[in-house]
């Protein structure tokens, strides 16, 4: 309650700032115009509003794609302009204040004008046109992500393992995570990704969870797509947060229940092995490495624990297999429960965060507002003799694109 309590309170105030920030604009436009720009602001940003309030309720599944993804790109661009508005204003709040102080210490309380900068224009205006613009750039940055949701970049990592059995070294990984396969719009876009995963020529190809958004029928276009990825080792996927149907209202129990054991079966009709809370075994003549999926398990923001690690890696022991590999959707798992208690599991790959879809990666800089929920958000991260990798994803939710943050495949060959 105090989160949800706090995030109105930072809309609140967005949009306190954004409206003074625009009719402060258009003050000196003609009376007409004033009133034809608040008008249209105001239909804006309350159709904005209609979208939060009635997002449980609306069926965005079946609403026309061009039309959803207009929207929702629009809101998010909307949202993320106000709120860079309200930090930029606020500066110039705590800018008054600070002037406001020192008048009272050194004039006595007499007001100094020191409000002009060299150009003519006050800081405060100056301020304003600058939060205004940058607002702006941000709506249009969200709805230009469109075009991104589909350009599928791959990753490629090469990991050394002291305790890799000799015959397994050289071996091709191909992970994708976070299809969202309610969210697709384009049959031959989702295609040309799945082409650049069998042109990797992998040897074994793993899933990290969300194939659908909510429901199973979801995916039901896009099985044969799917079905088109083979590897000489197999493909092996997991569940991930959104799979098990927590976030749509069902009739029933049961009508739940049975969504999810049909997602579970589509699994199996694409030709991939589903791993529930359990390992198997990977051979290459006498060497043997273990292969490790669980449930969703997640430590972060209430998500559901329905992993079982104990259950999952139960006689694997007495195996004595040197060398391990976990799928775990969630990355926050890893540092939770992971490292402290499995340090014989050498690799993790996780996804779920989709690197928010939004931030900034450039050879000297990584960064997403998702950093400040998730330690390990993005790529590689390693802890002693431990690695993690976390997939940015091959789909997108919500927001129908990516912004700084694109689609991903990763290749991981073990040396």
């Amino acid at each position: 309650m105090w989160r949800f309590i706090i995030i109105l309170g930072i809309l609140a105030l967005a949009e306190y700032y954004s409206f003074i920030v625009v009719r402060s604009a258009i003050r000196t436009f003609p009376a007409a115009w004033r009133i034809g720009v608040t008008i249209l602001y105001l239909a804006l940003t309350t159709m904005a509003w209609l979208g939060f309030l009635l997002f449980r309720r609306l069926d965005w599944a079946h609403i026309p794609h061009l039309l959803r993804n207009v929207y929702i790109a629009f809101v998010f661009g909307f949202t993320v302009g106000k709120i860079l508005i309200l930090l930029i204003m606020l500066v110039d709040e705590i800018r008054r204040i600070v002037l406001w102080i020192a008048n009272l210490f050194y004039t006595g309380g007499t007001s100094v004008d020191t409000d002009t900068t060299q150009n003519g224009i006050t800081r405060s205006t100056f301020l304003s046109r600058l939060a205004l613009l940058v607002g702006g750039f941000a709506l249009g940055g969200f709805v230009y992500g469109i075009s991104n949701r589909y350009k599928y970049q791959v990753k490629r990592i090469r990991l050394s393992f002291k305790s890799l059995p000799d015959a397994f070294k050289g071996m091709k990984i191909v992970q994708i995570s976070d299809i969202h396969s309610g969210s697709f719009d384009n049959h031959e876009a989702v295609k040309r990704g799945i082409q650049k995963v069998i042109d990797e020529q992998p040897d074994l190809i793993l899933f990290t969870g969300d194939l659908v958004n909510n429901k199973s029928d979801e995916v039901d276009t896009y099985k044969e797509i799917f079905s088109m990825l083979k590897a000489p080792m197999g493909v092996y996927s997991t569940l991930g947060n959104h799979d098990y149907g927590d976030y749509v209202d069902w009739p029933s129990k049961e009508a739940k229940h049975a969504n999810l054991e049909r997602l579970k079966s589509i699994h199996g009709e694409m030709g991939w092995r589903l791993l529930m809370n359990e390992h198997i075994v990977l051979n290459r003549g006498e060497q043997s490495i273990a292969l490790i999926g669980i449930e969703n398990w997640g430590a972060k923001a209430n998500f559901p624990k329905y992993g079982d690690m104990k259950k999952a890696t139960e006689g694997l022991t007495e195996k004595n297999i040197p060398f391990k590999i976990l799928l775990s959707h969630d990355p926050s798992h890893w540092d939770a429960q992971v490292r402290p208690e499995y340090k014989d599991i050498q690799l993790t790959l996780s996804g779920h965060t989709h690197g928010m879809q939004f931030g900034v990666e450039i050879p000297w800089l990584k960064w997403s507002p998702i950093k400040y929920m998730y330690k390990e958000w993005a790529g590689l991260y390693q802890e002693e003799d431990q690695y993690l990798y976390v997939n940015r994803g091959f789909g997108f939710l919500g927001y129908p694109g990516r912004l700084g943050i694109l689609p991903e495949i990763t290749v991981i060959e073990l040396v």
